[in-house]
């Protein structure tokens, strides 16, 4: 039976820094990355974006190239899932029929996409975008000239992936069951923008909108019948509803968790020797005043890797890292930094008819987040208020004039 020191499960952002910041961190035994994905770490966001797109090639979203795994000996299982966690005898049982040891092990094996539940879920032309063979697939539709979609879901994915057909010619749809976009992270004043900014561009938006059923023709789509009655035509549809953590294993041996897994400050969770980071990880995090939250984010994977490195290699430090965020769509650039969990007051800085605005969100007039749209002035000013929890005059943060360094 193989050995290794650290099993890494995942291969995404928090995965592979999970082992960069191991190695940095002056790790020298074995470290071995176990993924279901079958291509060397890349990048997630781009998927939605210049990946689909076509703007940047594979090669250009791996986050290293394969030598730099070979040359700093981090062992790479791909296309392997892991069936079952032994905690207690701190071992694996693999998809392949391999069983490994491990002195630690770190969970990053994020999430899947959310499915449909309605009929016709499962006809072919439905797509998530969630890896590279998800968008793969969806490339090969559309190059095979498919232009009439569907996108179920106003989040970000499902937003991205409207701003980037539309730019392919694509007519677009986009379902959503809450009465604005954006609904479960971002406030009214930035969904109405999206919202004005989406159809301005010729993008079909169904707020309070659900899906009934899928129809098809033999075993392809042809069609989504909302809740109202209508029928929606389509060649193919794109669902963006969320993920559902992959901590199934980990739960199954006895991890404390129920939406993903618990992790403490050191993301250890509640089974010896193991550590879990990034989308499936639920933390108190103290941007959210400190509420169990679980962030779906490439800060909060990256940062939680490093917390996780540091602390297997005895030198433990708190994860209290400021959450960032960004979106690309058109022209627009999207950076979001703090949660505005629980804020009680929003101030809005400049005139979204400009496209260039801020959001600010307030609890009890502490900053707590900022929504950004091509003002990066006051993302990288505020990011410091966010930290400080800077408690400031509603009338003077509404002042586009005065920059936020001002107000500290």
């Amino acid at each position: 039976m193989e050995h290794y020191d650290v099993v890494i499960v995942g291969s995404g952002h928090g995965g592979a820094q999970a082992a960069i910041a191991l190695r940095q961190n002056g790790h020298e035994d074995t470290i071995l990355m176990v993924s279901r994905d079958r291509n060397l770490p890349y990048e997630r966001p781009p998927l939605s974006k210049e990946y689909l797109s076509g703007e940047k090639p594979f090669e250009r979203i791996q986050i290293r190239p394969e030598k730099f795994w070979s040359e700093r000996q981090v062992g790479l299982r791909l296309g392997c899932n892991v069936n079952e966690v032994d905690w207690m005898a701190h071992e694996l049982a693999l998809s392949d029929d391999s069983r490994v040891t491990y002195r630690k092990l770190i969970w990053a094996a994020g999430g899947d996409a959310r499915r449909l539940s309605c009929s016709g879920a499962d006809l072919g032309g439905i797509h998530t975008v969630r890896s590279r063979r998800d968008v793969d697939a969806l490339k090969m539709e559309l190059l095979a000239g498919s232009k009439r979609a569907v996108i179920i879901g106003g989040g970000y994915i499902g937003l991205e992936a409207a701003a980037v057909l539309r730019k392919l010619g694509c007519d677009v749809t986009v379902v959503e069951m809450e009465d604005r976009v954006l609904a479960r992270v971002a406030g009214p004043a930035l969904s109405e923008f999206y919202a004005t900014y989406h159809r301005a561009q010729g993008v079909d938006l169904r707020l309070s909108t659900a899906v009934e059923r899928i129809e098809g023709d033999g075993d392809k789509v042809t069609a989504v019948l909302t809740d109202s009655g209508e029928t929606i035509a389509c060649d193919i549809v794109i669902v963006g509803i969320g993920i559902v953590p992959s901590v199934g294993p980990l739960i199954a041996a006895g991890a404390a968790g129920s939406n993903g897994v618990d992790v403490d400050q050191y993301t250890r969770t509640s089974l010896d020797d193991i550590y879990a980071i990034g989308d499936c990880a639920a933390h108190a995090n103290p941007y959210a005043d400190n509420k169990v939250i679980r962030l779906e984010s490439v800060q909060n994977a990256t940062d939680m890797a490093t917390t996780a490195a540091k602390a297997i290699m005895g030198d433990k430090q708190a994860y209290d890292a400021v959450p960032w965020f960004w979106s690309n769509q058109y022209d627009l650039r999207l950076q979001t930094v703090g949660i505005s969990i629980g804020h009680d007051q929003t101030v809005l800085r400049g005139d979204p008819a400009e496209a260039k605005f801020s959001v600010v969100y307030l609890r009890e007039n502490r900053v707590v987040a900022l929504d950004c749209v091509n003002n990066t002035k006051d993302y990288v000013q505020g990011r410091k208020l966010v930290m400080e929890r800077a408690e400031l005059d509603p009338d003077l943060l509404a002042d586009p004039g005065v920059p936020l360094k001002e107000m500290r």
